[in-house]
Parts: structure tokens; sequence; C-alpha cells
């Protein structure tokens, strides 16, 4: 895969990311401005990750339908629009509104994304790219709550979402000049509600795809609690400022990016289940040290964030292989596979920021707890779905698609010409 093309594929992923780091060090200057509660404020973060959640089931459905670049370059325009109307706001619903929109259209980037790469490459070539892609995404975290510290210091929170509409321009040029069409017409599918719920009960009912998918999202649910939680936590356990973000997110993102730097060296070094036991393995120890560090000693840097670097090291390691294992399981319905994967992830996210996070934030050693249940139940659902059908044993059958030719009656289904 061309190199471009890889940071293309990760800018689109990154946009997500952008919108929500980037303005969470601006979340008690948007409380004091609408004169609102941090919970209330809270609720812009919950919308926006809820609405991208639920339109994630659509974005990798409509693409294996009408093709992975249109529905690219529409939701960055959908995009782009809600995020200059999150940047003019002038009251608190307006903006959790506004946010809810641009949750919609975040997720096209982000899912068809993934449904590209297993239209180009599949097995290890695929975990390598995963990984390349996921190099490169993990600059956004980085990056994100870093500038969004210094525009909020210099110019207000509205520069923040300014900037990253900027971004999303420069992202949509780049797409439609660029970006090329991976899935040609004749193995598009048809797009009958019917046949597509069906399909989506076949793939989202099934006991192995459901539980690696969910084991997926859980290996990330320990850095999304410190992501929901970090302005409590940077400015309030640590005692730093708006411009002090990086202290977290850049330990955060280091070991994310060299466990993915890791995942794609390892890819033709080690067998994957090896590769995936190892991430585990990091992950757990990491939990445990984050926990004994977060009781013994005073929450003071450096030592607080050494923990969350192997954790999210181990969890960077093993996510791209466990990513692809369940999106090759279902060859002709990637971007529906990918929808469902990047629903799963989403909808915890919204769980643990609306439900979780407020109730944990207040304590760093209930942070350390609850990123350690996350590792542990990220390893069980992996053990236990190797109690269902193996991947291998899955076939295509049950899946309906109506030949592009075929006759069809007036609910949408195909005709046998015979």
């Amino acid at each position: 895969m061309a190199p471009y093309l890889i940071v293309i594929l990760a800018a689109l992923s990154m946009l997500g990311a952008f919108s929500i780091d980037a303005y969470l060090p601006a979340l008690p200057a948007i409380a004091e401005q609408f004169s609102a509660t941090s919970h209330a404020v809270q609720l812009s973060l919950t919308a926006y990750v809820f609405a991208f959640a639920v339109m994630t089931l659509f974005h990798g459905t409509l693409s294996d339908s009408l093709g992975r670049r249109p529905i690219i370059l529409v939701s960055l325009v959908c995009y782009l629009l809600a995020t200059l109307g999150v940047a003019f706001s002038n009251s608190l619903e307006m903006l959790i509104g506004l946010r809810l929109l641009q949750g919609l259209s975040a997720g096209g980037g982000a899912v068809v994304a993934r449904a590209i790469v297993a239209d180009l490459l599949s097995g290890r070539r695929a975990h390598r790219a995963m990984s390349a892609i996921n190099v490169v995404f993990g600059l956004a975290p980085a990056i994100a709550p870093i500038l969004g510290g210094w525009l909020l210091f210099a110019f207000g929170w509205r520069s923040i979402f300014i900037a990253i509409a900027v971004f999303t321009v420069i992202l949509l040029i780049a797409c439609f000049f660029f970006l090329a069409e991976s899935l040609p017409p004749e193995k598009r599918l048809p797009f009958h509600l019917r046949t597509v719920l069906g399909n989506y009960w076949t793939v989202g009912s099934h006991g192995y795809f459901v539980l690696r998918s969910a084991s997926t999202a859980l290996a990330f649910s320990g850095i999304m609690i410190y992501v929901s939680a970090a302005p409590n936590y940077v400015l309030n356990i640590l005692g730093l400022t708006v411009t002090d973000f990086g202290w977290l997110f850049l330990p955060l993102v280091g070991g994310m990016i060299i466990g993915s730097f890791l995942a794609g060296w390892l890819s033709h070094r080690m067998k994957t289940p090896l590769v995936i036991s190892l991430a585990f393995a990091i992950m757990l120890v990491s939990a445990l040290a984050n926990i004994a560090t977060s009781l013994w000693l005073t929450p003071h840097l450096p030592w607080v964030v050494i923990p969350l670097i192997t954790y999210s090291l181990g969890s960077a390691l093993g996510t791209p292989a466990m990513s692809m294992i369940s999106l090759e399981m279902f060859p002709r319905f990637r971007g529906m596979a990918a929808s469902l994967q990047t629903f799963a992830f989403m909808m915890l996210f919204t769980i643990i920021s609306g439900l979780i996070v407020p109730h944990l934030f207040d304590s760093p050693v209930k942070l350390a707890i609850g990123n350690a249940i996350g590792a542990l139940l990220s390893v069980l659902c992996w053990m236990a779905a190797s109690g269902c059908r193996k991947p291998e044993k899955i076939s295509n059958h049950r899946l309906k698609v109506e030949p592009p030719g075929a006759r069809q009656d007036p609910e949408g289904n195909a005709i046998d010409a015979g």
C-alpha cells in the first residue's frame, strides 16, 4: 500500500479523535461561559460519541452498496458544516445539538478506512498496514489536546473548532484528488432494507465475531477512561494547567505508537496468537502496576504515567491483528463488519464517558481499578470466543445478496427468472 494512502486513511481515522481530544482542555471554559456544571458540559462529549456510534452502523453498509469514496466525501462535507456550527454556538443546548450532528458524520472515514484496507490487502499484509495506520493515527491524541490547550489559552475555545474545520478542508481536498475507489461496481451489494437488516443480524449475532469485537474495544477501555477523565485528572489530580495536557496524552500516545510499530515488526516474525497473548500480558501487568502506583504513591509526575505508557503499548500491539481477524470472517461484508466493530468501540466509549467516568474521576485509585477491569474483560471475551465456531468454518451463504441484474418484487426481493 502506498505511503500517501496510509497517511490519508490514518488522517480519516484521526478526525474523530481530534473532535474528542482537542476540546477536552476547553470543557471548564465552556462550562464557565454558559454557566453550566461540569456534568452538563460532559454531555457534549457523550452526545458526540453516542451519535458517532449509532451512525457507524450505516457508514460501512452504505459503502458496501455505494462505494467507499462517495461515503467518505459526503461525510467530510457534513462534518465540516457541523464543526463550523459548533464554533459559533451561542448556547450550551445549541453546542450539544451540533456536537450530535458532528458525531453523525465523523465516523465515515474511520469505518470506511478499515474496509479499504481489507479491500486491498489480506492476512499479515493487512495487519501490517493497519499497524502503520495506527502509528500515524496515534499522533492525533498527542497533538490534539496540546494544540487545543494552546488555542484555548491564546484565542478561546471557539478557535479549537475553527482549527478542526481547517484540517477537515485539507483532508477533503486530499481525498477528492488522491483517494481512489477500492470497491469496484461489480463487487458492490444492492441496498435493500430487509436484506441489510437480516445481514446485520447474521453478522452481529455471531458469537465469535461479537466476542472478538468486544475484546478489541475493551482493550482500549483503559485508555478511554483516562481520555474521558482528562480535564479532572490533569487539572485537579495532577494540579497542572490547560497547556499541560501533553503530560497525560504524550505518554498514552507514545505507548500506542511504539506498540503499533512492534505490531507491524512482529507480524512477519511471530504467529498472530502469540502476538495477541503478549499484548494481553503487557496490559494486565501494566494495569496491576497502575493500581499499585495509585495506592502507594502520591499522584505526581513522572511515575504516575509509566503504567499508562506500557498499557497503551500493549493495547496497540494486539488490536491491529484482533480487528482484522474479525473483519476477515465476512469477506463480502467488510464494510458492515467494520461498522459493527466501530459501533462496539464507540458505544463502550459512550458508556464510559457518560456513566462510568463521572464516578471515577475524583480518585486515581478508582481510575486505575477501572483500567484493570477493562483489561481483564478484554482477555475474558477473547478467551470465551474460542468456544464459538472458528472463522474458517464460517461461510457467507447465510448472508443474502441479490444479483445486480435480478428482477425484484415490490418489497425488493429477488425473483427467480426460471
